[in-house]
């Protein structure tokens, strides 16, 4: 930026801060503005390299590739190699994108660029297919620390999902739980992905479309001894699940059997013998 007379700088400057403001949520209207920047200034890096990852958020992998190309070629920097093979995974060659993977670059690369790069590379095994050889990929000495860094959580996240892909869930729930362990921000969705294992399932209380959308709440297995009331052609009657040598249907007059005297319990079970009667009768 230097480079530029002040009144241009500062107009580019101002591009890229929107640029940087809006990227993660509103990415077209950061892609506008890095237009704008590029206009302006092409052959500054910081402009090409903000050009290059606003393609990249609204999935213009070949203009993101050509500007991170231009960028690395003015600083000579290998940062961007990890994305520059992620936009090769975008344009559908995931073959190119592992290829990136063994070269050079990659051991310039600090160690978030490359954990970042192995995480590109996982993605290209299971693009081709290759979901062992993805999950293979992932188990590093970075993957086996207990150390919490800012890629560990994504790290953790892309294993659980590879597992998941490679039909080894069992072992996904755990690495599920140990990314949420490590993103208390929230930054993936492993949380949810945990929850929709253990087959639980999160509800907006504050959301009244939810509410109303929730389905009844379903009646309570019976165990044995309880009891369900119900409605059966005008007469209310009492359902038992208990053992096979206790009868389904009892009147709801057997109700009373626990409070009544030892006459008045004889009375009950003669009127309730006369109605069995009568039924098997009918």
């Amino acid at each position: 930026m230097r480079s530029l007379p002040k009144t241009l700088a500062d107009d580019v400057a101002r591009n890229l801060v929107m640029v940087a403001r809006l990227l993660d949520n509103e990415p077209e209207e950061a892609y506008k503005y890095s237009r704008v920047a590029l206009r302006l200034a092409s052959r500054v890096p910081s402009v090409r390299e903000a050009a290059g990852f606003a393609s990249y958020m609204t999935q213009r992998y070949s203009e993101a590739l050509t500007e991170f190309r231009a960028s690395r070629r003015m600083t000579g920097r290998a940062d961007l190699w990890p994305v520059m093979a992620d936009c090769e995974r975008g344009l559908g060659r995931p073959e190119k994108a592992l290829a990136m993977a063994g070269e050079p670059e990659v051991k310039q690369l600090d160690k978030a660029g490359q954990v970042e790069m192995r995480l590109v590379a996982a993605g290209a095994r299971a693009d081709m297919g290759q979901f062992d050889a993805a999950v293979v990929t992932l188990q590093s000495p970075e993957l086996a620390s207990n150390a919490v860094h800012p890629w560990t959580a994504r790290l953790r996240y892309a294993y659980a999902e590879a597992l998941i892909a490679a039909d080894r869930g069992d072992e996904a729930r755990e690495w599920f739980a140990k990314a949420a362990e490590a993103d208390p921000e929230g930054n993936t969705n492993a949380s949810e992905r945990l929850a929709e294992i253990d087959g639980l399932e999160f509800v907006d209380a504050l959301d009244p479309e939810a509410e109303e959308a929730e389905a009844p709440a379903e009646r309570p297995a019976a165990g044995r001894g309880s009891r369900d009331t119900r409605t059966d052609e005008g007469q209310d009657k009492v359902i038992f699940e208990e053992d096979e040598d206790v009868e389904e249907y009892y009147d709801e007059d057997d109700l009373e059997l626990e409070d009544a005297s030892a006459e008045e319990a004889d009375q009950i079970e003669r009127d309730r013998a006369a109605r069995r009667d009568e039924d098997d009768r009918d």
